[in-house]
């Protein structure tokens, strides 16, 4: 047993975490119909029951217009009934429940949201795709009313945190972003115009927070792509977000468009996508996928690297410490937890809280083994399987599927076990490299 400060309590504004491990807001497409299903339910219980100080059910729009996908939720009575019935569990287990919210803006399609997708400005997604209209101010400021709404639906579901996501292209995030943001008026232009939208959502938000509910939020310390939100814009960003008095900030990078693996750091499985893929949805992606030579150059592999964000995020930890010291701010490291050294790395680093997901993919009791052996690894191999086949089935590690007894097909298994030694040798190569 190890007694170190990874097993401490910790206050995250007005409520009370047993651990220093949260579950981050990975989307699980565990829903259907956008409603919660017994399998969400059960993995965030699991996840609860295997330690962690919080766990976050991922994603939750605002408003239908704000959803991606049928397996995602969005905020709706008619699933307060199962949400609460989730939250009491994970409760029952000693952990705290939290709820990512926002909203995908032009990453959805009419036949999902059933509207023409909306954004900063006019447009087309490649990634998509679909063709997207500029929000007109008059929808910009009910969506901000939408955002405040989510808080109290948040309450009401027995959450006890609820996670903003301003980060990763999602609609917050195309308001901040130059690429994404061509508008003319007070919420586009320059930096402080393009923070408008965040800024009127922050305020609506803290204001419907009160004194029971942690407010956290998913930032991108840099977008990694052409005309995307710089290191410099990002440490501005985050120092606009803290303004607001939020508990925590969540430091975050890359797009789910233009550079997903920013965000996941090793190779993206193209066959294990392609397989997977939904016709209806991503029929010209899938058949250019299965093109030789195109998947590497539209989804780029980026070499593994545990704890992948640390290095920038160090940067914002510099940039930020007077308003983290002076207003109780937590930053929140995320990206590439493995084991229990990477965890105790975190916590010397100066992070307080950091979240996790892959690791929980694969094995819900990660925290348990980590507090009985220090040094524990979760032996995840990294080949991003469990991302290649959640945007249309759900979100599980292929070992814990062929556990379950569903056959993976062959050639899907020599994609994960040639990307998984890619994965290790990248990090053997890193280690090798300190001495």
């Amino acid at each position: 047993m190890t007694n170190n400060k990874l097993f401490t309590p910790f206050q995250l504004g007005p409520i009370t975490l047993r651990n220093r491990f949260i579950r981050s807001a990975a989307f699980e497409n565990m829903a259907r119909a956008n409603k919660p299903t017994q399998e969400l339910i059960d993995y965030h219980v699991s996840v609860a029951h295997g330690g962690v100080g919080m766990t976050t059910v991922a994603y939750c729009a605002v408003d239908l217009s704000g959803v991606s996908f049928d397996g995602q939720l969005y905020v709706c009575d008619d699933i307060i009934p199962d949400m609460r019935k989730m939250t009491d569990a994970i409760h029952a287990e000693g952990a705290k429940a939290s709820i990512q919210m926002g909203h995908c803006g032009n990453m959805t399609h009419f036949y999902t949201c059933h509207c023409m997708p909306v954004s900063a400005s006019n447009g087309f997604n490649l990634y998509s795709p679909t063709i997207h209209r500029r929000l007109k101010v008059s929808e910009i400021k009910r969506l901000v009313r939408k955002f405040g709404e989510a808080v109290d639906f948040a309450r009401k579901c027995g959450f006890d945190c609820v996670e903003i996501h301003a980060g990763h292209a999602y609609l917050i995030s195309q308001f901040l972003a130059k690429r994404t943001n061509r508008r003319c008026d007070e919420y586009g232009g320059s930096l402080e115009n393009r923070m408008r939208f965040m800024n009127e959502v922050l305020d609506e938000v803290m204001a419907h927070a009160g004194d029971d509910m942690a407010i956290v939020v998913k930032t991108n310390m840099w977008d990694d792509c052409w005309r995307g939100v710089s290191i410099e814009e990002g440490i501005t960003i985050a120092k606009e977000i803290a303004k607001h008095k939020v508990h925590g900030i969540i430091l975050s990078g890359g797009t789910v468009s233009r550079s997903p693996m920013t965000i996941l750091s090793g190779a993206m499985p193209h066959k294990t996508l392609a397989h997977y893929m939904d016709m209806k949805s991503f029929w010209w992606l899938k058949a250019a996928l299965n093109l030789p030579g195109i998947a590497p150059v539209m989804m780029p592999a980026s070499p593994f690297k545990e704890l992948y964000f640390m290095e920038k995020a160090k940067l914002f930890q510099q940039a930020l410490h007077d308003q983290v010291v002076n207003d109780h701010i937590t930053l929140i490291y995320v990206g590439g937890v493995q084991s229990g050294d990477n965890c105790q790395q975190i916590m010397d680093e100066g992070f307080e809280l950091f979240q996790l997901a892959h690791v929980l993919i694969k094995d819900p009791d990660f925290v348990n083994h980590v507090q009985q052996n220090p040094h524990y690894h979760a032996g995840c191999g990294r080949s991003n399987y469990c991302v290649g086949r959640m945007y249309t089935l759900d979100m599980k590690c292929h070992e814990c599927v062929e556990r379950d007894g569903e056959v993976i097909p062959e050639r899907l298994k020599k994609e994960i076990a040639c990307l998984e030694k890619k994965a290790h040798d990248s990090v053997e190569l890193q280690k090798h490299a300190k001495y």
